[in-house]
C-alpha cells in the first residue's frame, strides 16, 4: 500500500509539471572570484548545448549537455546545472540555474605558444579582456611539465614568503630550464639556475641582501649567480 502511495505521488508530480516552460536562466558564483566569466558569458556557453533552453519544456532539457558546454571554458574548475520550478498568480514557472567555480589563477605565462594563466595544478586558463589576475609572470620556451614539476613550485614559494613576493617580479625560463629572476628593487637578474635546493638558495640570497645590500647598495651589482652550490657570485654593474 505504501508503495502504491508513493508510486501515485511520483506520478502526481510528474503530470503536474509536465509542460511547463523553462521562462529564465540563472547564473551563481562559488567561492573566491580572482577571475569571472560574466553572466552573459556562462548563458551563451551553456546555450551552445542547445539554443532552445528558454521556451523548452523542463523535460526537454539536458543538464549534463549544459555542464559539458560550460566546462569547456579552461576558466571554470567546476559546473553544476540544475533544474526548479516555482508558482505564482500566472501559474508554473520553470528556471535552468548554472553554479559555477573558477580556478584560480597562480601564474600568467608568455611563451612562443601563447599567453595564458595556469592555476596551481598547471591547468591553462585562456586570457580574456574581460578579467586580469595580479599574479607573477614567467616568460620563455615553458613547458606544461617544467610548469608543473619546477615552475609552479617555485612561484609557490615566492608567493608564500612576504619579502620574496614584493620583491621578485618576473621569471625568465632559459632554454636549458634555468631560471633567472628579475627583482623590484636594485633592478638586478638573479640567475637563481633550476628550482633544487630553493630553500638554501633563498636563505643564500637573504643573507647576501642583509650583509652586502643593506647600506644602500642595491644598484651596485646588476647580476646575482645563485645556481653553484652554496655560493653567491655578485657582479657589479
Amino acid at each position: 500500500m505504501l508503495a502504491l502511495t508513493v508510486v501515485a505521488v511520483f506520478t502526481f508530480s510528474s503530470n503536474r509539471f509536465k509542460g511547463v516552460k523553462c521562462t529564465q536562466m540563472v547564473v551563481k558564483y562559488a567561492g573566491r572570484k580572482t577571475i569571472r566569466l560574466s553572466e552573459n558569458e556562462l548563458i551563451r556557453l551553456a546555450k551552445t548545448s542547445n539554443q532552445q533552453i528558454i521556451g523548452n519544456k523542463m523535460e526537454n532539457i539536458d543538464t549534463e549537455a549544459i555542464e559539458k558546454a560550460v566546462s569547456r571554458s579552461g576558466a571554470i574548475l567546476t559546473v553544476d546545472a540544475y533544474k526548479s520550478i516555482v508558482r505564482d498568480s500566472t501559474g508554473y514557472k520553470g528556471a535552468v540555474t548554472i553554479k559555477v567555480r573558477h580556478r584560480k589563477p597562480a601564474l600568467r605565462i608568455f611563451s612562443p605558444n601563447g599567453s595564458y594563466y595556469v592555476d596551481k595544478e598547471g591547468s591553462r586558463i585562456p586570457v580574456s579582456v574581460n578579467y586580469a589576475a595580479d599574479v607573477p609572470v614567467a616568460t620563455g620556451n615553458i613547458s606544461a611539465e617544467t610548469t608543473r614539476t619546477d615552475l609552479l613550485p617555485l612561484v609557490e614559494f615566492i608567493q608564500n614568503d612576504k619579502f620574496w613576493k614584493a620583491q621578485i617580479k618576473q621569471i625568465q625560463v632559459t632554454s636549458s630550464g634555468e631560471f633567472i629572476l628579475t627583482t623590484l628593487v636594485g633592478n638586478q637578474l638573479i640567475e637563481f639556475g633550476t628550482a633544487g635546493h630553493m630553500k638554501t638558495k633563498f636563505r643564500n640570497l637573504k643573507a647576501f641582501y642583509e650583509q652586502v645590500l643593506k647600506d644602500n647598495n642595491w644598484n651596485k651589482y646588476s647580476r646575482i649567480i645563485l645556481k653553484f652550490e652554496n655560493q653567491v657570485i655578485a657582479k657589479k654593474s
